[in-house]
């Protein structure tokens, strides 16, 4: 997802004051790449510490979707250090994966032989489902044409056969520990990750604040950019 894209359409269309990137703020998502797809295990959480280590000062890290995981861990349990962590819609808290991820780690080879016509189907289904306004063309197409073509299809596969929740079980009992100022914001009408998440994961976690934003999905940043640039400001703001 192109974040900086996002927040400077957001801030043409308003004059509501929006982030910006600085050389001490720093985005973890999940990849909208095939050629950057890897396995989400251990060595994700590597790879974010090592991006951040040459940074003169913290970063202030503002996470998406399975960007928590990664975040969280490389936090816990590898000595990544923040000056400050916005978690937005983020994989943190069991349960989580759909019976449709479910599906597919059982049966990834099967999907990957599915024929072009119906993996496109499917994906722009799949996608779809993460926006509660419903998405443009472009924006539809900016999302799905990175895993249309046959490496795309395998990757896109893959990465669902690799997700498990041990990732966040290993460290869903240490947010505890979390001593970092921490926002939590939410879609309101996330699908993928039920708003109660947001809830549970705010009280797990000492001192953090909570902002749910309505009438956004889990792709917040299409659905309500205007409102998520601004929540992320005010965040940044007050932490800076």
């Amino acid at each position: 997802m192109r974040w900086r894209e996002i927040c400077w359409k957001a801030r043409s269309s308003t004059a509501t004051p929006s982030t910006s990137e600085s050389p001490t703020a720093t985005v973890a998502t999940s990849s909208a790449s095939p050629a950057a797809e890897r396995d989400r295990s251990e060595g994700e959480a590597h790879h974010h510490r090592s991006a951040i280590a040459p940074i003169a000062e913290r970063p202030h890290v503002i996470a998406h979707d399975y960007g928590g995981a990664v975040s969280l861990r490389a936090h816990l349990l590898h000595g990544a250090s923040y000056a400050s962590l916005a978690l937005v819609d983020v994989v943190a808290l069991a349960p989580w994966g759909s019976e449709f991820f479910r599906l597919v780690a059982e049966n990834a080879d099967v999907f990957t032989r599915l024929p072009a016509h119906i993996h496109e189907a499917a994906v722009r289904a799949y996608v779809g489902s993460a926006s509660h306004r419903g998405l443009t063309p472009a924006q539809e197409d900016m999302l799905v044409t990175p895993w249309l073509s046959p490496e795309g299809q395998a990757a896109f596969y893959r990465q669902i056969a690799q997700a498990d929740q041990r990732f966040t079980d290993e460290v869903e009992p240490r947010y505890g520990e979390l001593d970092l100022p921490v926002a939590v914001l939410w879609g309101e009408d996330d699908t993928w990750i039920p708003v109660d998440r947001a809830h549970r994961l705010a009280a797990a976690i000492p001192g953090a604040s909570l902002r749910l934003i309505p009438d956004a999905g889990h792709l917040i940043q299409l659905d309500a950019p205007v409102e998520l640039a601004t929540a992320l400001h005010t965040w940044l703001t007050s932490v800076h």
